[in-house]
């Protein structure tokens, strides 16, 4: 292919394809089978449009379309971590920052440094847009264990003080939805 550019970028989005191979421990809505990151990927994208008009401060969906697009990609190589597997998350940055600079690195400097950029903006979380998508990113999960009878919360023994704690920015975050989680929440640990 005489086009670097194009090369490089047809090299990354293979890549992401990957993504479809990176299972997460929670089971679709109707607990058939685990979901996988891009399937998350692409319900987090639907949830932050669904959902925009919650959010406290006014966002640019458009970045948020882009952080969550982008936010788990690192998976590829570092695998899912678990939300409430406490000794994976021990060693959860290091892998995904080594996993951060291979992905994003597939790409032509400019586009790379956007991308990774957008990635940063997600972990750091100092941005509306970042701690919107944030929020969702933990709402998302909680409805699918809520429609799955339970889901991974009851295959891997989560507590309800395990899922409060999780849930905790949505408090701030998305304030107007948060009265809906704690009813959740309720539902499965009375």
């Amino acid at each position: 292919m005489p086009n670097t550019r194009l090369a490089q970028q047809i090299a990354f989005l293979v890549e992401a394809d990957k993504l479809k191979n990176v299972l997460r421990r929670t089971p679709l809505m109707d607990a058939s089978r685990l979901e996988n990151s891009a399937e998350h990927s692409w319900h987090l994208a639907l949830t932050a449009v669904v959902l925009a008009e919650y959010a406290p401060t006014r966002i640019d969906v458009r970045r948020v379309l882009e952080i969550v697009t982008v936010h788990d990609l690192v998976e590829i190589d570092a695998g899912d971590t678990f939300a409430y597997d406490v000794a994976a998350n021990q060693t959860k940055t290091d892998r995904e920052l080594v996993a951060a600079d291979r992905i994003f690195g597939l790409l032509a400097t400019d586009q790379a440094t956007h991308l990774r950029e957008l990635w940063n903006e997600f972990e750091e979380q100092q941005t509306p847009e970042s701690r919107y998508a944030h929020a969702i990113d933990r709402l998302q999960p909680l409805l699918q264990n809520a429609q799955s009878g339970g889901g991974s919360w009851t295959t891997h023994g989560v507590t309800r003080g395990d899922v409060l704690r999780r849930m905790a920015p949505l408090q701030t975050e998305l304030p107007e939805v948060w009265p809906f989680v704690l009813e959740v929440i309720e539902r499965f640990f009375p």
